[in-house]
Formats: C-alpha cells, sequence, structure tokens
C-alpha cells in the first residue's frame, strides 16, 4: 500500500497490518484496530505529532468524540482537554481535500458546542491553527496552540 507523505517534523513508526484485503492502522489511544482511511493516516499522524513534539499525555485526548448539533449527531476528529477544560478542537481532513473556508465554518460550529480555546484544521500537508477570542467572539490565524 502507498501512502502519501505527509508534512510532520518526522517519520513516525505506526503499526499497519493487512486482513483480506484491507488495510488497518493501530490507534495508540484507542488501543484497536482501525480501517486505514486516508482520513485515518492523517489523524494517527497529528496524534503521534501532538504526543512526541507537544509532549501532552494520551490522557488528553478524546478521540472522534459524539455531539449533536441540529439535531444531528456529528463526531469530532479529536479533542484535547486540558485541566478539565476543552482545549484543542482538531478537525482533520484527506491529504486530497483541501482547508477551505467550509472546513473552518464546520469546525466552528462544532466548537460553538464545545468551547475549545483553539482549533486544528490539518489535512497531512497543511495545517491552520486558530484561537477563539470569547470577548468578541471571532477567531484569529495563530501560529500555533499555547498548551
Amino acid at each position: 500500500m502507498e501512502l502519501p507523505v505527509l508534512n510532520f517534523p518526522k517519520k513516525y513508526n505506526f503499526q499497519i497490518k493487512e486482513d483480506k484485503s484491507v488495510w488497518y492502522i493501530f490507534d495508540e489511544v484507542r488501543k484497536k484496530w482501525l480501517i486505514l482511511t486516508p482520513e485515518e493516516w492523517v489523524r494517527q499522524h497529528i496524534i503521534f505529532f501532538i504526543q512526541s513534539e507537544k509532549k501532552i499525555a494520551k490522557s488528553a485526548f478524546i478521540i472522534e468524540k459524539k455531539i449533536v448539533l441540529n439535531q444531528q449527531t456529528k463526531r469530532l476528529d479529536i479533542l484535547l482537554y486540558k485541566k478539565s477544560e476543552p482545549f484543542v478542537l482538531v478537525e482533520c481532513k484527506a491529504p486530497e481535500i483541501a482547508l477551505t473556508q467550509s472546513t473552518f465554518e464546520q469546525a466552528a460550529r462544532y466548537n460553538s458546542q464545545i468551547k475549545s480555546k483553539y482549533i486544528l484544521l490539518t489535512n497531512g500537508l497543511k495545517h491552520i491553527y486558530f484561537e477563539y477570542d470569547r470577548i468578541n467572539n471571532e477567531y484569529k490565524v495563530v501560529n500555533d496552540f499555547i498548551w
């Protein structure tokens, strides 16, 4: 299986296997094998990046958290908690999916309920960080999130 090279500081060692022509990747946080989709490839990279480069513990991660928005069940890709508060909402897209205004709006809609301080949009190639200003009720692009 040919997997795209993503834009991260180093190559991470993932457990990957094939079973009956389906490829799987092991999620170290959830401790289970998942079908290796392009979006999952990005999600696993950003998890490893946050853990190794930011030194954030696995216990801070909630992955694929369900929320109800406008009477529809949605799933957040990753939510990082700091001191029991939502701190970083991560929205992952497959590498071939551009990060657009609608990607941001999707994450901002989720965050209207979550109230996280930061949003991180990534397709594995590009990473865009936003900080939420609660006083002015607006987002600004920032270089990174400060843990």
